[in-house]
């Protein structure tokens, strides 16, 4: 007989599943659609089914949630797997998305954010016999794969191009929440900027303490333009949209985030640093299908094109055929293991 946790995590996926919870779950949940070229190796025998939790922000951040989306659209469509996706709005929800999902007889449940690191603590311990990935957590338990990425390294390309770039010799850095994975950025990106221009200064660096709030990004940002930065970076979800409509409103340069955000304002976004989030999510669903998912830490770096920097669609012609040599010189060195690039403050004091 089910016991009274399991009947309420059952309802709260009927509440979610119609796209309409109420106001104190805070969430929104829909079923995938049909895939539209079903197949797969796996797939002609099961129609595998794949949960995913949002991290704050949610979908059309174009950024973090957005590349795990991609991920899961492709798998969608190569793999013909059945999707249902919860938008979490208050943290507390994450755990009642977590197991609301697992109830419902998924084949992989994927927690997407670090913030969701205690509720799949708990919930994956609560459904032993399922399988979980989250993405930047650190669960350690035998049913849950982890996607980490080193952050540091596209970081650090993306400082080295703001050292090359800046007129002003000061940049900045706006971040999220003050978290040892968000200073893998910040670090990184400072190490890349001094390498490239010891002269740089780089200016305190401000937090918003939100992923989805832009005006108070764009607020951080402004005061880093106003103290003399011309280019400014970030790290903050949904909100870092925010210090891009900062950069185009004052005519500087702001350097966007996990996925290309490049086009968000075009030619006022200088490069992105991408996550590849979406090929992280996309890889573990056609470990399942193809019966390898394991659990455990699986890391995308630089060598591995797991991390890196956008195209340059809207600005390779400013930052000119020279740096863009010197840029890819960069990225062979740290790839070869010349270059060791800091992950916290105090590596990143270490090496200066």
């Amino acid at each position: 007989m089910k016991n009274l946790w399991q009947w309420m995590a059952i309802a709260a996926l009927a509440v979610l599943t119609v796209g309409c919870g109420s106001s104190g779950s805070g969430s929104e949940a829909s079923k995938g659609g049909s895939p539209s070229t079903p197949g797969g190796a796996a797939s002609g025998d099961k129609k595998f089914k794949v949960g995913i939790v949002f991290d704050r922000g949610g979908l059309g951040d174009k950024s973090f949630n957005d590349s795990a989306w991609r991920g899961i659209q492709r798998a969608e469509q190569e793999f013909g797997i059945e999707v249902r996706k919860v938008e979490t709005k208050q943290e507390r929800d994450y755990e009642t998305n977590q197991s609301a999902l697992a109830s419902a007889g998924m084949d992989l449940v994927i927690a997407v954010g670090l913030n969701q690191e205690t509720a799949l603590k708990k919930v994956a311990a609560k459904f032993p016999k399922m399988n979980f990935a989250i993405v930047d957590g650190k669960v350690g338990a035998p049913n849950v794969r982890e996607l980490r990425f080193k952050e540091e390294e596209g970081s650090f390309l993306v400082g080295y191009l703001a050292g090359l770039m800046t007129k002003t010799n000061k940049i900045g850095f706006v971040g999220g929440m003050k978290l040892d994975l968000i200073l893998k950025f910040q670090y990184g990106y400072m190490a890349g900027a001094k390498l490239a221009n010891p002269a740089v200064e780089i200016l305190p660096a401000k937090f918003t303490d939100t992923w989805d709030d832009t005006q108070k990004a764009k607020a951080a940002a402004n005061v880093l333009y106003s103290g003399g930065a011309d280019i400014v970076y970030h790290a903050a979800g949904r909100a870092g949209l925010g210090v891009i409509t900062a950069a185009k409103e004052t005519g500087k340069f702001a350097i966007g985030v996990d996925s290309d955000q490049d086009d968000v304002a075009e030619g006022s976004v200088l490069t992105s640093m991408i996550k590849r989030v979406d090929q992280a999510v996309y890889s573990t669903i056609k470990d399942l299908v193809e019966g390898k998912f394991a659990a455990g830490e699986v890391v995308y770096d630089l060598k591995q094109d797991g991390v890196g920097i956008s195209e340059l669609r809207f600005t390779k012609d400013v930052i000119g055929a020279e740096n863009l040599k010197k840029l890819d010189e960069i990225k062979a060195k740290i790839i070869a293991g010349e270059i060791k690039v800091p992950s916290t403050e105090a590596e990143f004091n270490a090496g200066q």
